[in-house]
């Protein structure tokens, strides 16, 4: 099993050393932006035709016939149609309403993980997902810095449909000008991912952890030998890839 440094031998000109946390897929048995839509028709805010609109592509993906990309895509794309016009306390709200029921559909690893490290790191969590819902879940999570998608709203608090800040587009910039900000240490520091938009993390990191890595981050991972850690059921299995043959499918 990987071993993580105390945080009295990372600890480099007086910083404490970073672990960094995609959420959805990776924290989250789920993607938070998937379940705040459906959250947002079941109350009526959304309608139906946002849910119907993604019906293909889910259908598609578990059927595995199609990517999860394609499905994600249509959610986003949903989502950010239909909440134009939408007050932001109605986002927040169904956003407190996923997170209370759903907060602790999470992987064990993952959990694990967070648990051993908090207080020893600052914890950084990077998500694609609505910041309101992000912000609710960190609640339970308890990272010390969060990013999510914002989006703006006009002077009565409704959104408007623009992209004001989109963190899964740039991690290693948003990252690197963190810690130098904050005079935080990459020495020693921890990453974990799901999917090829985590490599800038990856590569920032002295410990790269690919979880459940879709195949584009796999292939990645194997080429530069990322430790790898898959959780199937209650196995959850860790190893280096650079010798493992991927079958294809």
């Amino acid at each position: 099993m990987t071993s993580y440094p105390s945080r009295s031998s990372s600890r480099k000109r007086g910083s404490m050393p970073i672990a960094i946390f995609d959420i959805d897929g990776t924290i989250f048995r789920s993607s938070l932006v998937i379940e705040l839509l459906r959250e947002l028709v079941k109350s009526q805010i959304f309608p139906e035709s946002a849910l119907g609109a993604i019906k293909k592509s889910e259908r598609l993906w578990l059927n595995r016939q199609g990517g999860y990309d394609p499905y994600i895509w249509e959610v986003v794309k949903n989502y950010r149609k239909h909440i134009v016009g939408k007050r932001r306390r109605d986002i927040v709200a169904a956003g407190k309403r996923v997170i209370r029921a759903q907060k602790l559909r999470t992987y064990r690893f993952t959990r694990e993980l967070l648990r051993k490290l908090r207080g020893k790191y600052f914890m950084i969590a990077i998500s694609g997902s609505p910041l309101e819902v992000v912000r609710e879940y960190n609640k339970f999570l308890k990272f010390d810095k969060i990013y999510g998608t914002e989006l703006g709203v006009d002077e009565k608090e409704r959104y408007t449909g623009t992209v004001l800040h989109e963190p899964p587009r740039y991690k290693k910039e948003i990252l690197t000008r963190y810690a130098k900000s904050h005079v935080l240490s990459f020495a020693g520091s921890i990453g974990v991912g799901d999917t090829e938009s985590d490599v800038g993390i990856f590569e920032l990191v002295e410990k790269p952890i690919a979880f459940n890595p879709n195949a584009a981050l796999a292939k990645i991972a194997k080429k530069r030998n990322w430790t790898t850690v898959i959780e199937r059921k209650d196995l959850i299995v860790e190893f280096k890839p650079n010798k493992v043959k991927f079958l294809k499918i």
